[in-house]
């Protein structure tokens, strides 16, 4: 640019600017990096001071140094910006880097090849695909806001325009000293100017000599600093950035974590000590940079091993592997997927855990439950579709959960058809401990049956007792009316918290080695086969309660094992004595229950016997018939 004064004008500055530029030019002429062109705008006139922000485009290529080679002067680890503007659209020339090529897939860590064979396909880890090198313009936004309290420093290049009495314009290196020298002015020290105050203390020098005058002062180019990344990074190494880079970008240019690295606590060191412990999560799912540091020279960046990892699949929005941070639940990682998606039954949640792999294998959780459940290491979350929206029925995969004794565990998605037997068969069969005879096979519709019947019922025992409560007993005092009424009320409220257990009695012989052919699976279908029991309990009103060994010195008779329990009290109800097989199989008094055969699992009951002339012998008497009918078993194994 020519530079002239006007008319009248000494032609001092305007002299020394000339030299002054070609100088800047050299200085300038072998960058670093090549970015785009950094224009930071500030207007002040004569000895006007203003406070006006300042804006400076950057986009800096990071390239990965030896650590071996020989670290270069200030000047020439500049981030330095090269462009033009044309028609509105400014051209971005990045110098060739080694990260430009393409690098081999990562290696899949031992969680996501155990992952891709549970699932049967690949699930990517959350977050790799964002920080690869590629994303480079993603570490480095283009429109780069330089905050007032940034101290310039040796290196940046600060670009003077001077318009009204002297006309001129030319660019200035701060030197290792920390000053930048302006012909016929002399060295300016910049040491300890922040961006706020620069074209104040630029044009007070200038103010020294000339008058009349308007500056522009802006950074032209930032300085170069050098960070170390360390760890378990894809590419470790030491790399230079401008100083206004963050600990994300640093750690995109080394193309993030690797496998083995974590995501969650990446720290960074100054001066031997700890400053920032940044989780990644907070940017990549919570779009939040607050904590992302400005960098500084000599800052060393650590990634460390992976923590606890944990995957969703399924019917979430997004299905991945994520690491866990401190006590996050279920609840926490499913918010990490972004929740279940629009074909998910939001209510099925199966959980795969690596403690229960050789027990239960999965199971089955309310959606309420997963904020009240801690994650571990290695869980699986599954959130299943809605089954409506899969298939027609007649073609719809079932879902049978196998629990206890079986060699695989865990939940199968059998073809509609198929037999209990061959479910087991899939599992690998039972276990050398499995009791056949005392497998409990639960149905989700005839379970929701049982508890419509037993809503019935208990609000007919509710009407019956309101109405008592009305019209009272005769034979009975005014005391003996309540404190019946509140013993019948606390009976209710316990049936109505009483859940039926669903059961089918399937018909097995005790002696049975595989489970009926016959009984075709329905969707939602649990099947439990408990370890072998060699027990007879006997409970109820007998005076030593217990469960007894199987003895084959004894007769093998039911009624032998209830004499070894001191046989039944005098309040005993004899006549409504009863047992219950491990099958879940029924049998009283009346039809030879106690001159049978004792079987391993059986458990006797004695009812105590009660006036049935009172309202709460009334109520026992038919929760008695509702227990044993729609609870079955689990309602004697809570007796027990």
């Amino acid at each position: 640019m020519p530079i002239s004064p006007p008319p009248g004008r000494p032609m001092l500055f305007a002299r020394g600017i000339i030299p002054a530029i070609a100088g800047s030019l050299l200085a300038i002429a072998a960058p670093v990096y090549a970015q785009q062109e950094s224009q930071q705008n500030s207007q002040q006139s004569g000895q006007r001071d203003d406070d006006e922000s300042e804006t400076a485009t950057t986009s800096t290529q990071f390239t990965p140094l030896d650590i071996t080679q020989t670290t270069r002067s200030s000047s020439e680890r500049d981030v330095t910006a090269e462009g033009s503007s044309g028609s509105g659209t400014d051209k971005i020339n990045r110098a060739t880097s080694s990260n430009d090529a393409k690098r081999p897939e990562p290696k899949l860590s031992e969680f996501e090849q155990f992952l891709a064979s549970m699932a049967g396909r690949k699930v990517s880890r959350f977050g790799a695909d964002l920080l690869v090198p590629s994303a480079t313009d993603y570490s480095v936004p283009s429109a780069l806001v330089i905050p007032p309290d940034y101290p310039i420093g040796v290196g940046d290049v600060i670009a003077i325009n001077l318009t009204g009495s002297v006309v001129g314009s030319a660019e200035f290196p701060v030197d290792a000293n920390g000053r930048i020298f302006l012909p016929n002015i002399g060295e300016v020290s910049l040491i300890g100017v922040r961006y706020r105050d620069l074209k104040r203390h630029v044009s007070q020098a200038i103010g020294a000599q000339y008058r009349g005058y308007d500056v522009s002062v802006s950074i032209k180019k930032l300085h170069g600093i050098r960070v170390f990344v360390t760890g378990f990074a894809q590419q470790p190494g030491v790399y230079t950035v401008n100083s206004l880079s963050t600990l994300l970008g640093a750690l995109i240019a080394a193309g993030g974590p690797n496998a083995g690295g974590s995501l969650r606590s990446v720290k960074l060191y100054r001066n031997g000590q700890e400053v920032q412990d940044f989780d990644l999560y907070d940017i990549l799912r919570k779009g939040d940079r607050s904590r992302d540091p400005i960098l500084r020279n000599e800052d060393v960046l650590f990634v460390p091993p992976v923590g606890k990892q944990v995957a969703v699949i399924g019917s979430a929005n997004e299905e991945a592997i994520y690491e866990l941070r401190g006590q996050e639940t279920l609840e926490d990682l499913l918010a990490y997927a972004g929740g279940p998606n629009q074909l998910a039954d939001p209510d099925r949640v199966i959980l795969y855990r690596l403690a229960d792999r050789d027990s239960i294998g999965s199971r089955e959780l309310p959606r309420a439950q997963l904020a009240l459940s801690p994650a571990e290491g290695g869980d699986v979350l599954q959130i299943l579709a809605k089954g409506s929206l899969a298939r027609p029925i007649e073609k719809q995969s079932v879902l049978v959960r196998l629990e206890g004794e079986v060699q695989r565990p865990g939940n199968y998605f059998v073809a509609p058809g198929t037999s209990v037997g061959e479910v087991v068969r899939l599992a690998g069969g039972f276990t050398s401990r499995a009791f056949v005879y005392g497998t409990v096979f639960s149905r989700a519709t005839v379970r929701e049956q049982q508890r419509e019947s037993f809503r019935a019922a208990v609000e007919q025992l509710e009407q019956m007792v309101n109405a008592a409560a009305l019209t009272g007993y005769a034979s009975q005092s005014q005391p003996d009316r309540e404190a019946q009424l509140a013993s019948a009320r606390a009976l209710l409220q316990r049936m109505r918290s009483a859940e039926p257990d669903g059961r089918l009695v399937m018909d097995i012989a005790p002696t049975a080695t595989a489970l009926p052919e016959t009984v075709v699976l329905e969707n939602n279908d649990r099947i439990i086969v408990p370890p072998r029991v060699d027990t007879v309990g006997v409970f109820g009103a007998v005076y030593r309660p217990a469960s007894f060994l199987l003895e084959p010195a004894l007769t093998g008779k039911v009624k032998d094992y209830l004499e070894s329990a001191g046989g039944v009290q005098r309040s005993a109800d004899k006549g409504a004595i009863f047992v219950v097989h491990a099958n879940g199989a029924v049998e009283t008094k009346r039809r030879g229950a106690l001159n049978a055969t004792a079987l391993p699992g059986d458990v006797l009951f004695v009812p105590v016997r009660t006036q049935s002339s009172t309202l709460l012998a009334k109520i026992k008497d038919i929760t008695q018939i509702i227990f044993q009918a729609g609870i079955g078993a689990a309602a004697l194994a809570a007796i027990k």
